[in-house]
């Protein structure tokens, strides 16, 4: 291996895990659906996985168009960037529409309180939840398409610094050096947005939220669309 191809992948190891760290929305939305869809978290390293390797394949891809037809890195840069556009615009999008539903579900399945009579006349008052079918109907809708829009947006999101600062230097080595160098960040962050995520899942797993338990679909749609704002707004 050379010099080159050695300090390349040393890069491509150091920025895929700062990438993806100081990315909250490569991490955020698994995070908050894990919890308001309570996920197995088999379940939640498997959507993440997928979402994670569509995200980097995705710009793979794009790099290797380019570098296969010599297509200038700052068309690719303009590409990228009209796609990272897109993808932030969905997952505000996206967010605010499931922030909205899970609202309404909040409100929905809101708890009452009944006076129950018992033979000899005591009374107790019960608490309890009416969860509506219409709602339900509309939540397993919403739990089999979730996944898969997470996956679209995901897909559409690109990863700024891998084509220009990683893969058309490493081009310039070798073939192998090139596939060695993306297959490296690809690794990197998607092992970190999977350790991310599951740490955090066994994290909020274990807060005790009670009555506010229904408002966890309204918090992850708000989440999300704060993520996709802090791409298009702040630059994250």
């Amino acid at each position: 291996m050379s010099r080159e191809i050695l300090l390349l992948a040393t890069a491509a190891a150091s920025i895929g895990f700062l990438h993806t760290l100081m990315g909250p929305d490569h991490y955020l939305p698994f995070i908050m659906m894990a919890r308001a869809r309570k996920w197995s978290l088999l379940k939640t390293s498997w959507i993440t996985f997928l979402c994670g390797l569509g995200h980097v394949g995705s710009s793979i891809l794009v790099g290797s168009i380019g570098v296969a037809f010599g297509i200038t890195v700052t068309k690719l840069e303009s590409v990228e960037a009209f796609r990272g556009d897109i993808a932030a615009w969905l997952f505000i999008g996206f967010g605010f529409i499931y922030f909205i539903w899970g609202l309404i579900r909040a409100i929905q399945n809101k708890p009452h309180a009944h006076w129950h009579i018992h033979k000899g006349g005591s009374k107790h008052i019960h608490d309890h939840t009416h969860v509506h079918e219409h709602a339900h109907s509309h939540g397993e809708e919403k739990k089999n398409i979730t996944p898969w829009v997470l996956f679209t947006i995901f897909v559409l999101g690109p990863c700024e610094p891998l084509i220009p600062i990683l893969m058309y230097p490493a081009a310039k080595s070798s073939l192998w050096g090139l596939i060695f160098v993306s297959g490296l960040f690809a690794l990197v962050t998607i092992l970190t947005m999977i350790s991310i995520v599951l740490l955090s899942t066994l994290g909020v797993n274990l807060l005790l939220i009670g009555r506010f338990e229904r408002y966890t679909h309204a918090l992850a749609g708000a989440m999300i669309c704060l993520s996709g704002v802090g791409i298009v707004f702040l630059g994250l």
